[in-house]
């Protein structure tokens, strides 16, 4: 499946007072119009009840864009590795521009996978394996933690979310002092990943993690009948990049090459990179378009 640039979010008449509001009821044919940024003849209609005038554009999340040629470009390159900045500068658009349709993609994206979501749960995962990675708030003193959920036979990314966490290790005593105390959201956001997903989930699936504190509590409590491990975390097998193992044979394997990916592929998450994260909303955003873009595009479903 390829990344659609139109999304219809209803149809019909889009005026609230109208007795057909988002009805075709009594809607007509009314011409077409050329739309000048991507080269297309639009159809017009007219609602006879209320006179109101609107077009097959009015109803999908593109309405009233500028530069709609650009989206699937950024899709792609935002998925790919390209900073926010690097993007702008390839497709010659201003960086505000990217930050806007960043937040556009992002809600395309969570819409494709709520379908995916829909689809799987006609056939559903029996094989889960679920993990946590760090990554930083514009500074190490200020750590996030990325839990990414995966369907370890079929490969999909099922769901991420993103929690605040306290600065721990050599570290904490620094974090404390220059910025407080901070709160740990994990847990809130954990339980809320799991629940999201325990709908395409087998009863008694093979469920499987490392051996965080937290995992078997909400293990137990979204999925009771599953058959649960827990593994002991290896060492990383290259220098920086803990994600791949260095084991002969890692039983979290293809949760690790998938984070390992997500690491590789978007780019404030990389080890040693000039981009970070200023806003970890923003983070969950382009978390969802490399969801879609891992789901759609590389796994082609």
């Amino acid at each position: 499946m390829r990344f659609c640039s139109h999304h219809p979010m209803s149809t019909g008449c889009p005026n609230l007072k109208c007795t057909y509001y988002q009805t075709m009821t009594f809607c007509k044919k009314d011409g077409y119009y050329f739309r000048k940024d991507d080269s297309r003849a639009i159809q017009r209609f007219k609602c006879q009840h209320c006179q109101r005038k609107f077009s097959a554009a009015t109803h999908t999340l593109e309405w009233r864009q500028k530069k709609r040629r650009v989206n699937v470009q950024l899709f792609n390159a935002l998925a790919s590795g390209v900073s926010m900045r690097r993007s702008a500068l390839i497709l010659r658009i201003h960086r505000t521009t990217v930050d806007r349709k960043m937040r556009y993609l992002a809600l395309k994206s969570r819409l494709m996978h709520a379908e995916l979501l829909k689809k799987i749960g006609t056939d559903k995962t029996n094989h889960l394996q679920f993990d946590d990675l760090i990554t930083t708030e514009h500074t190490k003193l200020k750590p996030l933690s990325i839990t990414v959920a995966v369907d370890a036979k079929r490969r999909f990314i099922l769901g991420t979310s993103v929690s605040q966490i306290p600065a721990f290790g050599h570290l904490a005593a620094l974090s404390r002092l220059k910025y407080g105390k901070r709160k740990s959201t994990h847990k809130e956001h954990l339980y809320s990943l799991l629940e999201s997903i325990s709908s395409v989930i087998e009863k008694d699936a093979k469920i499987e993690s490392d051996e965080h504190n937290l995992y078997a509590q909400a293990v137990e409590r979204f999925f009771p009948e599953a058959h649960y491990f827990q593994y002991k975390g290896g060492r990383g097998a290259v220098v920086g990049q803990g994600e791949l193992k260095k084991l002969r044979r890692d039983p979290l394997f293809m949760l690790n090459h998938t984070c390992a990916m997500l690491r590789a592929n978007i780019n404030r998450l990389i080890r040693k990179t000039w981009c970070t994260t200023k806003d970890p909303n923003r983070l969950a955003d382009h978390l969802d378009i490399y969801v879609a873009f891992h789901n759609h595009v590389l796994l082609n479903k």
